[in-house]
């Protein structure tokens, strides 16, 4: 036998509308807070993997710098990565040599084995390829290079100012992750 509340308790038996309303826009907001976070804690992630490759690359350049006497000459950023891992000279010449970098660490577009296809080439964490400009003697007073990461907008401005370095003032320049070279 179900007995119906009485009296005071009778009004309180359930949520009103105005209640529930109340509870679902505080999950909303919450949820929208935290997803908010998440997205940022995401991006970066993403933008300190990319600094800390481009750490590694920097590194790799410079000890085949040390190997070779000079840097990878070009622009093409497949001819780089089989610098880096120890199949082409500074000069494109095929060789055997030692890897400068341990490819697994890395992504590759379309994920191409570098040692099996030679158009493959290192993308940072938006899946845009690294920059690499081999910079020679002229103007500058000495070898080096420009490496970079687009960035999360996958943009920039490749304007290089006369010491060499990528004009930062464009506003697609903005958000790029420059090696410290």
């Amino acid at each position: 036998m179900f007995l119906a509340p009485s009296g005071a308790n009778a009004k309180r038996a359930g949520f009103t509308l105005l209640e529930l309303l109340a509870v679902v826009g505080i999950i909303a907001i919450l949820s929208g807070l935290v997803l908010g976070v998440g997205r940022r804690a995401i991006e970066s992630g993403k933008i300190s993997r990319a600094k800390g490759e481009l750490a590694v690359l920097t590194a790799a350049l410079e000890a085949c710098q040390r190997s070779y006497g000079d840097f990878p000459q070009t622009d093409d950023v497949a001819r780089l990565l089989q610098s880096l891992i120890g199949r082409r000279g500074p000069q494109n010449a095929a060789l055997t040599g030692r890897a400068f970098i341990e490819a697994t660490k890395f992504t590759t577009a379309s994920a191409l084995d570098p040692f099996t296809n030679t158009t493959a080439v290192l993308i940072d964490p938006w899946a845009q390829p690294y920059v690499y400009a081999y910079k020679s003697q002229t103007p500058w007073a000495n070898p080096s290079f420009v490496l970079y990461s687009l960035g999360p907008d996958g943009a920039d401005s490749p304007v290089l100012l006369s010491g060499g370095f990528i004009d930062p003032a464009p506003p697609a320049n903005a958000d790029n992750l420059h090696a410290n070279r």
